[in-house]
């Protein structure tokens, strides 16, 4: 089901991974690793651009691996990216004009992401994003850090992630912007629309199918629609 675009939003929900930060060299490097040294085949870049985004033990999961090889996957990635992979990350032109664009014209905005919040807000800080967002780093809502068994669906981020920021009372008017359908499906949970980037790793219209209102193909189209 697409929701409909409110008028004039009052509260942006931002993904961070494939909306603000292109983490995707970070992120399959480490990977790589990972896949490696718990003795199994590396999938092509074309699967593993599909870990970015969603939960890490649930991608490992429908990549065919058994709960005990998720968790040393995990383990060896964490040990990966912390070491690194994190900051092999950018973020992507035109986000930093989109994020003053929209605290110009009064508009609250936070990160709520999938990537473990500890993860998120080191990303958030080193890129000086930080400084954009409603609140600072109190902006920035993720998951603790999770297992291959257990993790906080983005819908529970995106409702604390609300309900922090004021999104949730009576005359608020929430958007997401994400790029993968568990963006679209999880604010649809939480009743709010989504609005897709088409830059991040969201494959062939899998934000049309999974019911964004529109999808944008750059920062400065995104800017334009969230601020007309």
């Amino acid at each position: 089901m697409t929701i409909a675009l409110p008028s004039r939003p009052t509260h942006v929900l931002l993904d961070l991974d494939g909306t603000l930060t292109d983490s995707a060299p970070g992120v399959l490097a480490s990977l790589r690793v990972a896949f490696a040294e718990i003795g199994l085949p590396v999938p092509d870049d074309e699967h593993l651009r599909g870990f970015v985004g969603p939960p890490l033990g649930l991608s490992f999961h429908r990549s065919g691996l058994t709960h005990e090889q998720a968790e040393a996957a995990i383990e060896v990635y964490r040990r990966e990216y912390e070491g690194g992979g994190m900051l092999d990350n950018s973020v992507f032109d035109g986000v930093p004009e989109l994020l003053t664009a929209l605290a110009d014209v009064g508009v609250t905005r936070v990160v709520a992401t999938a990537k473990p919040q500890p993860y998120a807000e080191q990303v958030v800080r080193h890129f000086g994003l930080d400084a954009y967002l409603s609140g600072g780093i109190a902006g920035v809502f993720g998951p603790a850090m999770e297992g291959a068994g257990n993790h906080e669906g983005k819908e529970k981020v995106i409702a604390r992630a609300l309900a922090a920021s004021g999104g949730d009372q009576a005359g608020a008017a929430a958007v997401m912007v994400g790029d993968r359908e568990h963006d679209v499906r999880a604010a649809a949970a939480n009743g709010i629309p989504t609005i897709g980037v088409a830059w991040g790793y969201g494959s062939p219209g899998e934000l049309e199918e999974a019911g964004a209102a529109v999808v944008v193909g750059s920062a400065g189209e995104l800017r334009g629609l969230l601020t007309a």
